[in-house]
């Protein structure tokens, strides 16, 4: 897997937004950050010692991923079970696709109820909603 192959196959899960913050950071959301959505994976495009991918691991499946070459505690998201690979091939792309199949569902599961009644709503209601939120924001004016 790379960069290219990694957007592709985030970006063809159910409801995923991806934005540019922090610098080179990738980031790739459950829902749209302007309605409640949670990010779930960050592709680091910088070359340092962040590694170049962070994911939602889980409490159950943190500490056996850190047992794996290549895995550590992602840089400040380590409290919430979040790992960081070093390179791309850590994982078999079958085994990769799975962890971030999984990381997207966990965040999905810990959407607040709006968010993902939000989620549910047919898409052209969504987009609308959506593009109203994000006005709403830009002038700074508080969401009901």
């Amino acid at each position: 897997m790379n960069i290219d192959s990694l957007r592709k196959f985030l970006l063809s899960l159910p409801h995923v937004e991806e934005t540019m913050q922090w610098g080179d950071n990738l980031v790739f959301w459950v829902g749209d950050k302007a309605i409640g959505g949670k990010m779930f994976a960050l592709a680091n495009l910088s070359r340092d010692s962040n590694g170049v991918l962070s994911f939602a691991a889980g409490p159950e499946r943190y500490h056996e991923l850190l047992e794996t070459d290549g895995v550590f505690p992602a840089p400040y998201m380590a409290r919430i079970f979040w790992v960081a690979i070093e390179h791309y091939d850590v994982f078999p792309s079958a085994v990769f696709q799975e962890l971030l199949r999984n990381a997207h569902q966990l965040t999905l599961e810990k959407l607040p109820e709006r968010t993902r009644d939000v989620l549910a709503m047919p898409a052209a209601e969504r987009k609308k909603l959506i593009a109203a939120c994000r006005k709403r924001q830009a002038s700074g004016e508080k969401s009901r």
